[in-house]
């Protein structure tokens, strides 16, 4: 039941939440270990309310869960965890990590208890709303952002919200594309919200948000007051590229962690951060000096 539980939690998600780092990098805090040792607890906090909402999730969603060709897989649709057993362990995760946001401070508590109602509030109502569906997961990858920053009290960046919000909702529209085309025309029977939608709608949604997110990314290393981070940029259109190829001719859009397993994207990602860490340290600086 152990191993049901955690498969349904879904761990290979959790990945949405290393947004929580991005405060403590991008507030020049990186080498200072308390704030670490804060923001790796709201990261674990973080992954433990997204796991309960996964499992309330698929007790929600059971019936077209068993309806899909991969879903009905899962532990719940398929009869391996019984609905009781994963709706008891999701409100224990929840208390616990409650607590442990309350610990850290409280402006990261109330912006745990909004993830919470926000992702429950997707789970139980607005998923059934077209377009508004969609928003509500980037507003989510939002709140991650910005409770990293509430955890170790630094600075709210508008420009990390702008690009949260339109990085995640390119990669949600590659993944309702990802779905239709899977799916194809029992794509209703499955989820309802997805008769709604088309290929073509969100073929030309997908170019919108890449397009809007290169120019808000640009702006940012423009205003940021560090001229280097102009580097940055190329890294950031050739992550968007690889990933509309991987989309498109690779098919793994209903998955979009399955981008960490593609060499090229794992090297464009590594070097983006590490560019980014020596850019806003101040190491150019450094060199330059030395032949100065």
């Amino acid at each position: 039941m152990l191993k049901a539980l955690i498969r349904t939690m879904r761990p290979k998600q959790w990945y949405k939440n290393i947004l929580i780092f991005v405060g403590i990098v991008f507030s020049l805090n990186i080498l200072s270990i308390s704030l670490w040792i804060d923001v790796i607890l709201a990261f674990i906090f973080f992954c433990m309310l997204s796991g309960s909402e996964y499992i309330i999730n698929d007790i929600l969603d059971v019936e077209n869960d068993r309806q899909h060709p991969i879903k009905c897989k899962r532990p719940i649709a398929s009869g391996e965890l019984k609905i009781a057993h994963a709706l008891l362990f999701s409100l224990i995760l929840i208390v616990i990590a409650l607590s442990g946001a309350y610990l850290i401070n409280l402006k990261f508590f109330g912006i745990s208890v909004l993830f919470l109602l926000s992702t429950l509030t997707y789970s139980i109502w607005l998923k059934q709303i077209i377009l508004v569906d969609a928003l509500m997961i980037s507003t989510n990858f939002v709140i991650r952002a910005v409770a990293g920053c509430l955890a170790v009290d630094v600075s709210i960046s508008p420009w990390l919200i702008v690009c949260a919000f339109l990085l995640a909702l390119f990669l949600t529209f590659g993944k309702r594309r990802h779905e239709l085309v899977l799916l194809g025309e029992s794509a209703g029977s499955h989820r309802k919200i997805l008769a709604e939608y088309s290929t073509e709608l969100l073929e030309q949604g997908i170019s919108i948000i890449a397009g809007a997110l290169i120019v808000s990314y640009s702006l940012y290393t423009f205003m940021t007051g560090n001229s280097y981070m102009m580097f940055t940029i190329p890294f950031v259109i050739y992550g968007l590229f690889r990933y509309l190829f991987l989309v498109h001719l690779k098919n793994i859009g209903g998955e979009p962690e399955m981008i960490f397993k593609d060499k090229e994207m794992v090297i464009c990602m590594a070097i983006w951060i590490i560019l980014c860490v020596i850019i806003l340290y101040g190491i150019p600086e450094v060199i330059l000096g030395w032949f100065v």
